[in-house]
């Protein structure tokens, strides 16, 4: 089999949509000890990475602000992993600015590269005039681009029509764990533990940023609360905006209601599908970001949760 590079800059044990397709990627390709991914430091990393079976190196990918461009670090890295572990093919995500690094890989080491986009990588990437002529630059001498949705694929022929041919589509699967239920007397526990008996439970999953939707569910809320006085909300997953959405909860006087859980280890995650009764998340364009195909959906369906989007 040969060498595998995987280029990311969101990767467990971060939270989110994008690490948890880039993990279970890689885990999914045989030969393990073929595949490498490059990766950013992260809190709790070292605990993470022991628990993989492919190979983990972790990076600043970046300059400090004074240096341009501040890629060329990453640059200089992947040309000595690729170096030092025979590296065949990279499989890289994020069209940019990690689709330079591949770029130069090819034009001086002759490195062969496949793109992965995920669509908030497609708003950047086309943003103004500059950043699409790159992305062309990178689309141009990529193998193929692969895509998580036909919508997505959609999006990106429409900015650069003369990619449709090298362009297709593999749908994320969710974790094999999520078609197994876990034990009876643990999601009671939990239910306890959050004082969840007697409730109508609605799950969210995300990060806290632009269009995700969730200051559209607290607006809804009250009357939500109307038709299902027992409604209770848990929230798993925190970000920049979180002080913002905690505030709005604060004003319409639904600390009762809403549950914020913080981060939860995506690998800890599963019970909570398992202890609700429906997942939302109101994702829509706002901001230059839209969702390209959110796995927490896909999860929530392989536990059996019904959903509303």
């Amino acid at each position: 089999m040969k060498n595998i590079l995987i280029i990311t800059l969101e990767h467990p044990p971060e939270i989110g949509g994008i690490a948890s397709y880039v993990d279970q990627f890689a885990a999914a390709l045989p030969e393990q000890n073929n595949v490498t991914v490059y990766a950013p430091y992260h809190p709790g990393d070292a605990n993470w990475d022991r628990t993989v079976s492919y190979t983990i190196i972790r990076k600043k990918p970046y300059f400090p602000i004074g240096i341009w461009p501040r890629w060329l670090r990453m640059y200089f890295q992947v040309r000595k992993i690729v170096k030092e572990r025979k590296i065949d093919i990279i499989f890289l995500h994020h069209i940019l600015p990690v689709g330079y690094v591949a770029w130069l890989m090819k034009k001086t080491k002759k490195i062969p590269y496949v793109i992965f986009s995920h669509g908030t990588d497609i708003l950047a990437a086309t943003k103004t005039k500059w950043k699409k002529r790159m992305a062309k630059m990178v689309c141009t001498q990529s193998e193929s681009i692969v895509f998580n949705s036909e919508s997505l694929k959609h999006r990106l022929v429409k900015e650069l029509p003369e990619f449709e041919q090298k362009s297709l589509v593999l749908y994320p699967c969710p974790d094999d764990a999520l078609y197994h239920p876990p034990a009876q007397d643990f999601l009671d526990s939990l239910k306890s533990q959050y004082a969840l008996e007697g409730k109508k439970v609605m799950l969210s999953i995300g990060r806290f940023e632009d269009g995700k939707g969730f200051p559209h569910i607290i607006r809804i809320l009250p009357k939500l609360l109307e038709k299902i006085p027992n409604l209770v909300w848990l929230v798993i997953g925190d970000g920049k905006k979180q002080e913002k959405l905690v505030t709005q909860v604060q004003k319409n006087s639904l600390q009762n209601i809403v549950r914020f859980l913080g981060k939860v280890p995506h690998n800890e995650v599963v019970p909570f599908y398992y202890i609700a009764d429906i997942f939302t998340l109101l994702t829509h364009p706002d901001e230059g970001k839209e969702e390209g195909l959110g796995l927490v959906f896909l999860e929530a369906a392989a536990a059996g949760l019904p959903v509303v989007a």
